[in-house]
């Protein structure tokens, strides 16, 4: 059950073949030369210690005995060059002289032995690479702790993963869980770490590292898969935060229901956005550069400071949406906020330039996704 393809023919082929390759984990690696080209290196030195050897031979041809005919020709040297290097050895033809002797003594073996090392460089090869990566799998289980796990590198996923990096947090904190093997291989070449299978499993997500998690992003397809998910995660950690996207409204309190912490409702959010931009589309603007962080205008989360301790939200030297306190989400001119505490946090909108990155005290709150 690992990585293995099958031939399919159509869609229902290759979800099969997608449940098949389970337990899967890529870590992210640096690009090395296509295997065409090391093959092809490892061919041509080996003739060229081929040719080497069978050149040295008809220089001291005069030293070798054929026992066909008693002498060597071109045609003979790269006979006995090949059945020495390969170390086949008939014996019809053999070295008499003392200089032919020592030339196969000090020359030849050492060819005979490079030209061994590089037909077996390839194996050797290989197992060197299966040892390095299941030490480094090995490493990196042992050491992720508090991590964000991703389920589906789709449009929203990507942007979620854009969102949570943007804050400080190191691309070998996140992992992505998806089916598709095309995706988890886009994923790693971004830098993250990717198990490839199907998030419903449970042996799936451990293969995650699931129950370690801090953050848990789901992102898939359909909202039945979503509920899934939801529910196989919650069941193997119970601390970890969880965000699911849905596309319709109506299953947001069945995620909800199923252990996530706050949904978004893809399909509606995008259909507000469609419907503001046609009444105010300078109102849909701003609404655009609040969805794309990064650059313009952001919201986000960040402590309240000493000198603001006493103030009103009004009083403050940022925009401040609303107010946390406790467990509460307080509007800004909610009542009940009053003047704010030193235990307060603030939603508040800013304004980032391009290419500067929120610092870890100044979340910045997910933007609404994509349908």
């Amino acid at each position: 059950m690992f990585h293995v393809k099958l031939p399919g023919h159509d869609a229902i082929a290759r979800q099969a073949d997608e449940h098949l390759v389970t337990h899967k984990v890529k870590l992210p690696r640096k690009v090395v030369e296509h295997p065409f080209r090391q093959v092809a290196k490892r061919v041509l030195m080996a003739l060229l210690v081929l040719a080497a050897t069978a050149l040295i031979v008809y220089l001291d041809r005069d030293g070798y005995n054929d026992n066909s005919d008693r002498s060597v020709d071109f045609l003979d040297s790269w006979y006995y060059a090949t059945v020495t290097l390969s170390t086949t050895g008939y014996g019809d033809i053999t070295p008499v002289s003392d200089a032919a002797r020592l030339t196969n003594i000090f020359v030849i073996t050492p060819l005979r032995v490079l030209f061994l090392i590089i037909l077996v460089g390839t194996t050797l090869e290989v197992l060197t690479e299966r040892t390095r990566e299941a030490w480094r799998l090995d490493r990196w289980r042992s050491t992720l702790r508090d991590h964000t796990v991703v389920i589906g590198f789709g449009t929203k996923g990507r942007s979620a993963i854009q969102t949570v990096c943007a804050t400080g947090l190191k691309k070998e904190q996140v992992v992505v869980v998806d089916p598709s093997g095309k995706a988890i291989e886009a994923a790693t070449a971004e830098g993250y770490a990717g198990v490839i299978g199907d998030a419903t499993r449970s042996e799936v997500l451990k293969r995650a590292e699931v129950h370690k998690a801090r953050k848990i992003i789901i992102a898939t397809q359909r909202d039945d898969t979503a509920v899934l998910v939801t529910l196989t995660a919650r069941q193997l950690n119970k601390a970890a935060k969880i965000v699911a996207a849905v596309r319709e409204e109506e299953n947001a309190p069945l995620l909800k229901q199923s252990g996530a912490d706050a949904v978004i409702t893809s399909a509606s959010a995008a259909g507000r956005l469609l419907g503001l931009s046609v009444l105010s589309p300078a109102a849909g603007m701003v609404m655009e550069d609040l969805i794309h962080q990064g650059s313009g205008l952001d919201i986000v989360e960040r402590p309240v400071i000493k000198a603001e301790v006493g103030r009103t939200p009004r009083h403050t030297d940022d925009l401040v949406v609303s107010v946390l306190r406790g467990h509460r989400v307080l509007g800004y001119d909610d009542p009940a906020v009053g003047t704010l505490e030193l235990t307060d946090r603030l939603i508040t909108i800013v304004r980032v330039s391009p290419g500067a990155q929120v610092t870890p005290d100044a979340r910045p709150l997910p933007p609404m996704p994509s349908s």
